[in-house]
């Protein structure tokens, strides 16, 4: 007796709390359902601000990208133009040592590695800004770089002991106030980049970005030993294959010439005087010096400086050669000191090749007489010999020696020391052979290539790495889903509510007794 009134007691108990009409599921519901409405709430009440920040920090974080991709974009682009030309590069390095002093000091060997290494530390600066690879350490080295370039390009504007400051080699330039104001700009950038490094995007994920950084630096430093080895990929100079050496000299009509003012000290009974030609004083006056400052600039043609003079008689031979029809080769040493004697025999079959089928061969050289004739005791060489401003043979063709095939003041083709003319190359004559006409591979072609071997590779990494992070994520969202189906809290307390109202109406053995203990235990294991 006293059993089952515990038994109705619980009961009784258990029940008032249900409404009636109101199964166990739905009550479980019932109180889910409050619990929602509470959650939901809560995040009603703090869903504003939330999204307020995400918005914000969205807008900040594209700001960050905007620098990184204008950073990164800078450094690569020069970075680039400066390894196809390491030469040119190391040229200017050249011209900052001697307007510091310095060029003494420096042998070329040193600032040829000085042209190497810069221009592949600034490629893989802006490969690795591009793919916010190791983005603290990068924001940091390109914020160190611009804080020295930008005084730099500050002292080049003041001063201007340059014209150019080759920040991207000879295919573009600017004047040396462009170039401090675009310093500034980047400066700016990376002052963005580096305060908040870990705003920009991600394009790479961290065990493949070891790929990017080691593919960026094998490139770079292929790109440059090709071309040292050989010719540079790409020519940005007047005188390159196909460009017209007379049309570059010409000045076109009404152009403004540059303007020159000559001053003249004269002397006369112990005084010195400064005249111009407009207050030129008679002959009692003596000529002590003279001082020509340009007042106004002018057009200045691309090719400027470029002049042909023959050793043996003094006479300019630039217009006759130039004018001429037929082929000629040029061989461009600009020092033959310095000069790579290692192709010797080849030289020697070039120079046969000409005297069988007419065509003309020079030497030009801006050497000394001295140079001249011990390259003739150790070569046997008979061409005759020019000469012509370094500077401007520098700039002709970048190896020492080279040679350059013309035609009517065309540039034919160029080649370095290292890739002359075979023999079997000089098949015939130049009219009939490949030799002998422009090659028909146009500089959008040569793009092309370059951007297929290395932005390419890059482009599909990228999409396999993001399609490896999304199948990753999948698999993870899925993993989660299951677990946490498993062990939702609205099943439980569903179960727990369903398993009380069974054992309500269990006719033997209650909630105390030991059975029904033991079937909970039971029920719960399994």
């Amino acid at each position: 007796m006293a059993n089952k009134e515990a038994e109705r007691n619980n009961g009784e108990s258990l029940s008032a709390g249900i409404p009636q009409g109101v199964t166990a599921d739905n009550s479980c519901d019932a109180a889910d359902g409050e619990k929602g409405k509470k959650t939901a709430g809560k995040g009603s009440h703090t869903s504003s601000p939330f999204t307020l920040h995400s918005a914000i920090k969205g807008i900040s974080n594209l700001k960050i990208d905007f620098c990184r991709l204008l950073l990164g974009l800078t450094f690569t682009l020069s970075g680039f133009v400066k390894a196809i030309d390491p030469q040119g590069t190391q040229y200017k390095i050249n011209d900052y040592l001697e307007a510091w002093g310095l060029q003494a000091y420096a042998a070329d060997l040193l600032t040829l590695g000085a042209s190497v290494a810069l221009s592949a530390v600034e490629f893989w600066l802006g490969v690795c800004m591009l793919f916010a690879i190791r983005r603290r350490r990068t924001a940091r080295l390109v914020l160190a770089v611009m804080c020295v370039m930008t005084p730099l390009t500050l002292w080049l504007a003041l001063t201007d002991p340059i014209s150019d400051c080759g920040c991207f080699g000879d295919a573009v330039t600017l004047t040396n106030w462009q170039t401090f104001w675009k310093n500034v700009v980047l400066l700016a950038a990376a002052v963005a980049v580096a305060r908040r490094p870990m705003g920009m995007t991600r394009i790479i994920s961290r065990p493949n970005r070891w790929i990017v950084t080691n593919y960026a630096a094998v490139f770079i430093l292929a790109l440059e030993a090709w071309s040292l080895y050989d010719l540079p990929l790409f020519d940005f100079r007047p005188y390159r294959v196909g460009a017209d050496i007379r049309a570059g000299m010409e000045i076109p009509e009404g152009a403004p010439m540059p303007q020159f003012e000559t001053t003249f000290i004269m002397e006369k009974n112990g005084e010195r005087r400064e005249f111009t030609l407009d207050n030129y004083p008679d002959s009692t006056w003596t000529f002590v010096d003279s001082r020509t400052v340009q007042t106004a600039e002018g057009y200045v043609p691309p090719i400027h400086d470029f002049s042909i003079v023959r050793r043996t008689d003094g006479e300019d031979i630039t217009d006759s050669l130039l004018a001429a029809p037929g082929y000629t080769f040029l061989l461009v040493a600009p020092f033959l000191e310095q000069a790579d004697d290692s192709r010797l025999d080849l030289i020697n079959q070039v120079y046969d090749y000409a005297e069988d089928h007419g065509y003309g061969f020079f030497c030009l050289t801006a050497s000394s007489d001295k140079s001249v004739r011990r390259w003739r005791i150790m070569t046997g060489a008979e061409y005759d010999f020019c000469t012509t401003d370094g500077t401007t043979l520098k700039t002709i063709v970048r190896s020492n020696p080279g040679l350059v095939l013309i035609k009517g003041g065309t540039v034919i083709r160029k080649w370095s020391h290292n890739r002359l003319p075979e023999e079997q190359e000089l098949s015939g004559p130049l009219d009939r052979i490949e030799l002998g006409h422009v090659p028909e591979r146009t500089a959008a072609v040569q793009t092309l290539i370059v951007v297929a071997w290395f932005a390419l590779p890059l482009l599909l990494l990228a999409l396999a790495d993001r399609m490896w992070a999304w199948t990753k994520w999948v698999r993870k969202k899925r993993r989660s889903n299951k677990i946490y189906q498993l062990f939702k809290p609205k099943d439980n307390e569903k179960e727990n509510c369903s398993r009380k109202l069974e054992d309500e109406h269990e006719p033997a053995g209650g909630c105390g007794s030991g059975q029904g203990t033991q079937r909970d235990t039971d029920d719960t294991e399994a």
